[in-house]
């Protein structure tokens, strides 16, 4: 990782007396082996000069020992635990917002390691473009153990699916093309409470289907915010073995065949037990297309099958018709 900082230009005025405010919010369910990892990281970063910062860790009724957890870092850092009893990772992101005393709030996962430069890098963004709303940085995979060698091979055509993302080593606007990924953005506090993410999205047990973040991100832009890659500001995104598998590929391309049904906005008149003639050709075809080159082609070949038949199967069961009236 680079972790250098960028040098801001323009005025340095803070955005509140005494220095800028930020929160880092961490939402977190039943993970709390990776949260204790994730938090040991904060513990070596650098800390930003004018800068008050706290660390928000949201718990989203969690039953394992997630707050002795917190508990255990209080000396360290200055983490805040607060609790959002309804599931799902919007009703925790909410949450945050709502508990936020930060003029930015930056939201990460509680399964990365951040860079010593992570929040020095993040304030000199904000003093040297003070009036964006948007920011976002790296993420770069980190896999437990080797992945398999299919894995490997395929990797290339499917990093997003591991939180991958790297615009480069230069600081670009960000734009509907150009965003960043749920575990490493920041949006600013006031643009941020004005769009509270929907919590029909974002991860809950039983239904994982996320976006939530893309949403409020692409409705700032619309809206005329403006936006910015802040390269220094890298973290690495833990990947776990279970993770290095085709079903959760599998799952992960399903889910996202789900969130495209629950946003169709077409009319079909052709239906078969409530969904289109031509989606349930399309999930035969995949499927057998995918059960057949799985056996007889290459990875680079079989893992396109792998996306079609999952998403359409998504699609399928996620289908919601728009209403004539």
């Amino acid at each position: 990782m680079n972790a250098g900082t960028m040098q801001p230009e323009g005025t340095d005025t803070p955005r509140s007396p005494g220095g800028l405010r930020i929160t880092v919010a961490i939402c977190t369910w039943n993970r709390s082996p990776s949260l204790r990892q994730t938090l040991h990281g904060f513990t070596g970063i650098a800390a930003p000069v004018a800068t008050k910062w706290e660390l928000l860790v949201v718990n989203n009724n969690c039953t394992d020992d997630t707050d002795e957890v917190i508990r255990s870092f209080e000396d360290r850092l200055p983490v805040r635990r607060v609790f959002e009893p309804r599931p799902g990772l919007s009703h925790a992101r909410n949450r945050a917002v709502a508990e936020a005393t930060g003029d930015y709030i930056l939201w990460t996962d509680d399964d990365v390691t951040v860079c010593r430069d992570f929040l020095v890098a993040y304030t000199d963004a904000f003093r040297r473009w003070p009036d964006a709303a948007l920011f976002g940085g790296p993420i770069e995979p980190s896999f437990d153990g080797t992945p398999p060698s299919w894995l490997q091979q395929i990797y290339p055509s499917i990093a997003g699916v591991y939180a991958a993302r790297d615009f480069g080593s230069e600081a670009i606007p960000l734009s509907p093309h150009v965003i960043p990924w749920g575990a490493n953005y920041c949006v600013r506090a006031r643009e941020q409470s004005s769009h509270p993410y929907d919590p029909d999205l974002g991860y809950r047990p039983g239904r994982l289907i996320g976006w939530e973040e893309t949403e409020v991100i692409q409705a700032l832009l619309a809206a005329g915010a403006q936006g910015w890659w802040v390269p220094n500001a890298a973290l690495r995104h833990h990947v776990p073995k279970a993770r290095q598998t085709t079903k959760y590929l599998r799952t992960h391309f399903y889910n996202r065949g789900m969130y495209y049904g629950s946003r169709w906005n077409e009319i079909d008149k052709r239906l078969v037990f409530g969904r289109p003639r031509w989606l349930w050709r399309r999930v035969v075809e995949a499927e057998l297309k995918y059960r057949l080159h799985r056996v007889l082609s290459r990875p680079e070949v079989w893992v396109e099958h792998l996306i079609k038949s999952s998403e359409s199967w998504g699609l399928l069961n996620g289908y919601t018709p728009k209403v004539r009236v």
